[in-house]
């Protein structure tokens, strides 16, 4: 399975480095120099890390492939993904948007939604979920209120703080009435 890291942003400077928006939560890990992305919506189909380094909040990246600014131009756009079945992740807590989506979300036995997407934060990353409503739920994806994620199950269970996520009563088998 293929894991978009990153997309390339403008150029910085002369030299051929360019800006990269950031969709992992490991760049260190991510963009080691020698590391290979395979590349869509790009005039070439790999880019090999050179370098890297932080301007401020912002990563700089230079690749072999790209020697100047109008070459850095060139790649602007360009949606950099990596094989996942290449990651050697150590922490087995450690789960991908493609794991994610598509799970049923419960809190105790009633099921409340399903998660759509992943949104990865510098703080703390999001859970997004559509609940039985269709409408949708920002959820911390933190222990204390994601305690277990189950993807052989095809669940994820959620202690939320009160107001976080409210239960719909009716669909908890309260009879329809509303009433607890």
């Amino acid at each position: 399975m293929r894991l978009q890291v990153a997309r390339v942003g403008k150029p910085h400077g002369i030299r051929g480095e360019v800006t990269v928006q950031l969709m992992t939560d490991a760049p260190g890990a991510r963009f080691e120099p020698g590391t290979v992305f395979d590349v869509e919506a790009g005039p070439v189909k790999a880019l090999t890390v050179e370098g890297a380094r932080w301007n401020k909040e912002i990563l700089l990246v230079a690749f072999e492939e790209v020697a100047d600014r109008n070459a850095a131009e060139t790649v602007r756009g360009a949606r950099l993904f990596i094989e996942t079945e290449d990651l050697d992740e150590d922490d087995e807590d450690t789960w991908y948007e493609h794991e994610l989506v598509g799970l049923t979300v419960r809190i105790g036995d009633a099921v409340v939604g399903k998660v759509t997407g992943l949104r990865t934060n510098a703080a703390q990353d999001l859970l997004i979920i559509e609940d039985t409503k269709g409408e949708e739920v920002l959820v911390p994806f933190v222990e204390a209120i994601v305690p277990e994620v189950d993807t052989e199950a095809g669940h994820v269970r959620l202690t939320p703080p009160e107001g976080l996520f409210t239960l719909n009563r009716d669909d908890a088998g309260n009879g329809g009435d509303g009433k607890a």
